[in-house]
């Protein structure tokens, strides 16, 4: 029976989504991704770097990561990853390197989505015989997944970009308007961000795994899932400030502190995926047979 949704509705999906979330091995899913964003992190930095620093301003760019990577895990973490974003584009190397190395940094900046298309296909129980396989579908799973590398660049771009109009925006009307109508800028930009995180969710749901969905479903499920990222992010940073847990591993710290953030936003995506399967099964699913 289809039934039809309404916001009453609500806590049972979520109770429902929590079930199958806990049943479908959360956290060995998000230790792989994290794993594998070890891996795809530095190669995945110098392509947006290069991306939206070509138009931006590499140093602007650059900057403004390292502000949101700070206040997520904090200062000596995103000095590590500064490191890794240091241009060496001038060293002097052959063609035939060039390439090489070209194909290697894609190759290691895709492999964090393509473990998340994986992890998409267990969460909607995609069938092995009907996912593609080969090598034609390895390197359609890999162009996909750097087509994500390419949609994060752009929205990041139209971010700054947005970001910088309201903060001349907000220079010019400083003197004008009173403190509590200006401090309404800063809601303007932070719902500007969640507008982001809404697109760059919705696209992952809709276009990651190897099975189609429908859109109602991935609205939805990509609108509660940004909710959810949005305050976890606030709740990690305050865990990452306070209880610094990266302090005891010593110089492995920053690596163990990306590691933990990314497993636990990962947890938070995997039950946003998961609400948007029973969203769909729910009320969508004369359209999933």
């Amino acid at each position: 029976m289809i039934h039809k949704f309404k916001i009453v509705h609500f806590p049972k999906l979520l109770l429902q989504t929590g079930k199958n979330w806990l049943n479908n091995e959360p956290f060995a899913l998000s230790a792989i991704v994290a794993y594998y964003a070890i891996l795809s992190l530095p190669a995945l930095m110098v392509i947006i770097l290069n991306l939206v620093g070509n138009i931006w301003g590499k140093d602007i760019v650059q900057g403004e990561l390292l502000e949101e990577i700070t206040a997520a895990v904090g200062i000596q973490t995103a000095e590590s990853i500064r490191q890794m974003m240091l241009d060496r584009g001038n060293e002097s190397v052959s063609i035939f390197t060039t390439i090489v190395g070209f194909g290697t940094l894609i190759y290691g900046a895709t492999g964090v989505f393509y473990q998340l298309q994986a992890a998409f296909d267990k969460i909607w129980k995609v069938s092995d015989e009907a996912k593609p396989t080969g090598i034609v579908a390895i390197l359609i799973s890999r162009l996909k997944s750097f087509g994500f590398i390419l949609i994060i660049g752009f929205l990041l771009l139209i971010s700054f970009v947005l970001t910088s109009l309201i903060s001349a925006f907000s220079r010019r009307l400083e003197n004008f308007l009173p403190d509590s109508l200006f401090n309404y800028m800063y809601v303007i930009d932070f719902f500007i961000s969640l507008l982001f995180i809404y697109a760059l969710f919705a696209a992952m749901f809709k276009y990651l795994p190897s099975k189609t969905l429908q859109w109602q479903a991935v609205r939805i499920g990509a609108g509660v899932t940004a909710i959810l990222f949005v305050i976890g992010k606030f709740l990690l940073a305050w865990y990452f400030r306070e209880m610094e847990p990266g302090s005891t591993y010593g110089a492995a710290g920053s690596v163990i502190l990306i590691m933990l953030w990314v497993s636990y936003s990962s947890l938070i995506l995997f039950f946003g995926a998961h609400f948007t399967k029973v969203f769909s099964d729910k009320y969508l699913i004369e359209n999933n047979n």
